[in-house]
């Protein structure tokens, strides 16, 4: 028993040493989300304290909750000494008994509630508790969803910054318009909640899952805001959750506009429904409607003004930054295709490649065809170290390097990607895709020439200096890039050996371990391998071979001979020199077709 004892006293520090030793490893993995965590629930407090102090409430009770000659159903007793003044004469002492109960309200009684309401001084910290309390429940279910819950994409800190700015301008105008008598009751205050149009941005600059997370913890605070008003809540939800599905897949920047009109048309509906089920009155109805289609139609048009400049301080991959980088008219491209044409060329294949594989996945196409655009920009300073650049008879670089010099020439393609990358402003997303899409595997051709030389030569020298890929755009352009790369080897490229020659290649990388970082499934991967085989095997289809093709290679010499033939036959042959039997059978044919074919063409 002692020796039993004495074991689970042994074991308990090192439980609570891996325990320490894994919160420390969370926060300092995760400090920075900690921080505005902490930050964003101390802003939102003070709102709330500001809320509470300028609000009438007592005791966590409303001042329109009492009325002169109501029997109180509790005791309030006062906290504070207010003394009269020019505006309200009324005295209150501390502790004294403001209403009992069980005993009618009196009219001294009421005003002196009014007073405490009204007055600066007075504040319902029990009103302030109690929301103080929901912020922070809300506060962590708002940081488990975004720590927990994966968006299938590294998490930018810039993001869940921009949800807590937008949370707050929400909860800090429905919580201080409510108080003007315009936005007094829980409909017209949605007439001023900008929820629909901060939602609009999030899901174009990050994501579906991201608007409907902060739908979600905005409606809720709104709810908080409010004064707990349930129709107030409801309206802001479905305005959000309407305004996130309407512009997730637009690619206009114009749609915008209409989807403006689409989000005011939801807005009208949205109000009906809601006054007929709380039954409400029908008189404020054409007011409320007015008011909520302009916040619709409003919306639509300030995402329009505030995107771009949001897209360049927060440089996310949004479908229209995307758009605008795939113009292939960019100063980038046109100098390209005048220093590395080749490299151009790869890099358009390998986009098509790329994009026809994410769209069979349902990953991100356009990420995926915008990172292949600019996947090896870092080859355009030495475009003629690399194989695709050298043509008409260009010498090989490498032939006068040494393997492992050659190989840091090849490898640094990357690193110069990244640095170009970083210049042109590109969003981190297509920056993550150049470093990843050659992972850190083995520059094989050099490492296998300088091995037969040095066998003791270390591989870790012949590595990228990327990681592997970690998102599945970036893991499809890998492939696209290896595969489009390798079928201009390939012999005789017919369907049947490139999905054998693609099937080996693939199965290389996932023995590389090059794809154990992405999320990408078996099922992904066939998917994939037989989009990229159906796309080559219409670049590399076969043609008729005509009647009177000429091999290249010949064609010169023939050429040349018909136009000596030609220029023969064009001169006016001297009547009083015969003409040799041989010459004017073979000039006479294309004199004789000549004329013929126009009688033909007149037939």
């Amino acid at each position: 028993m002692k020796n039993s004892n004495s074991e689970k006293e042994n074991k308990k520090p090192g439980a609570v040493k891996i325990a320490m030793n894994g919160a420390g490893h969370y926060i300092r993995s995760n400090y920075p989300f900690l921080i505005l965590f902490l930050a964003g629930l101390l802003a939102v407090s003070a709102l709330n304290f500001l809320k509470i102090s300028t609000a009438q409430t007592i005791a966590n009770f409303s001042l329109e909750d009492f009325e002169i000659g109501q029997i109180a159903d509790r005791t309030i007793l006062a906290d504070r000494s207010l003394p009269p003044d020019n505006i309200d004469p009324v005295t209150v002492t501390k502790g004294e008994k403001i209403i009992k109960k069980g005993f009618p309200i009196t009219e001294e009684g009421y005003a002196k509630l009014k007073k405490m309401s009204a007055s600066p001084l007075y504040i319902d910290y029990r009103a302030f508790a109690n929301s103080e309390l929901y912020l922070l429940l809300l506060s962590i279910m708002w940081y488990l969803l975004f720590t927990f819950i994966s968006v299938n994409r590294k998490l930018p800190f810039k993001e869940p910054l921009l949800q807590v700015i937008f949370f707050l301008a929400v909860f800090a105008v429905t919580a201080f318009c409510g108080k003007l008598p315009i936005f007094s009751s829980p409909y017209s205050i949605c007439v001023a909640i900008p929820s629909a149009l901060f939602i609009m941005i999030v899901t174009i600059l990050y994501g579906n899952l991201s608007a409907l997370l902060l739908s979600i913890v905005m409606s809720i605070g709104v709810l908080c805001a409010t004064n707990w008003q349930i129709p107030t809540f409801l309206l802001t939800l479905a305005s959000s959750l309407t305004s996130a599905a309407i512009v997730r897949k637009i690619e206009r920047r114009l749609d915008l506009v209409f989807a403006g009109l689409m989000i005011a048309v939801f807005n009208i509906v949205f109000v009906l429904l809601f006054s007929v089920i709380f039954n409400e009155t029908f008189d404020e109805l054409p007011k409320l409607m007015i008011g909520l289609a302009i916040n619709g139609f409003l919306s639509g048009i300030l995402t329009l003004g505030f995107l771009t400049p949001l897209e360049i301080i927060l440089n996310t991959a949004s479908v229209f930054r995307l758009m605008d980088l795939s113009d292939a008219n960019t100063p980038i491209f046109k100098q390209m295709q005048i220093q590395s044409n080749g490299t151009y060329n790869h890099c358009m294949m390998v986009a098509q490649l790329a994009e026809s594989g994410c769209r069979e996945i349902g990953a991100n196409a356009l990420l995926a065809r915008v990172g292949a655009y600019y996947h090896d920009i870092g080859k355009m300073d030495q475009s003629e170290y690399f194989v695709e650049n050298q043509v008409n008879g260009m010498e090989n670089k490498h032939n006068d390097l040494n393997p492992t010099l050659s190989a840091s020439v090849i490898k640094s393609h990357v690193r110069k990607g990244v640095e170009k990358a970083r210049q042109l402003h590109l969003p981190q997303a297509v920056i993550d895709i150049i470093s990843e899409h050659h992972g850190n595997s083995i520059i094989t051709y050099f490492y296998n020439s300088a091995k037969e030389k040095d066998p003791s030569l270390d591989e870790d020298d012949f590595r990228y200096p990327g990681i592997p890929p970690t998102t599945k755009e970036s893991a499809v352009v890998m492939l696209a890039d290896t595969i489009e790369a390798a079928c201009h080897t390939l012999e005789n490229p017919t369907s049947q050996r490139l999905d054998k020659f693609i099937t080996i290649l693939i199965n290389q990388k996932v023995e590389a371990k090059q794809l154990d970082n992405c999320d990408l499934t078996f099922r992904d991967i066939s998917k994939i391998k037989a989009a990229f085989v159906n796309l080559l095997t219409g670049y590399y289809h076969n043609r008729i071979k005509y009647q009177n093709q000429q091999d290249p290679d010949e064609a010169p010499a023939k050429t040349e001979e018909s136009s000596t033939q030609t220029e023969t036959a064009a001169k006016p042959a001297a009547p009083a020199k015969p003409v040799t039997p041989v010459k004017p059978a073979v000039q006479a044919k294309p004199a004789a077709s000549a004329k013929t074919a126009p009688k033909k063409e007149k037939k």
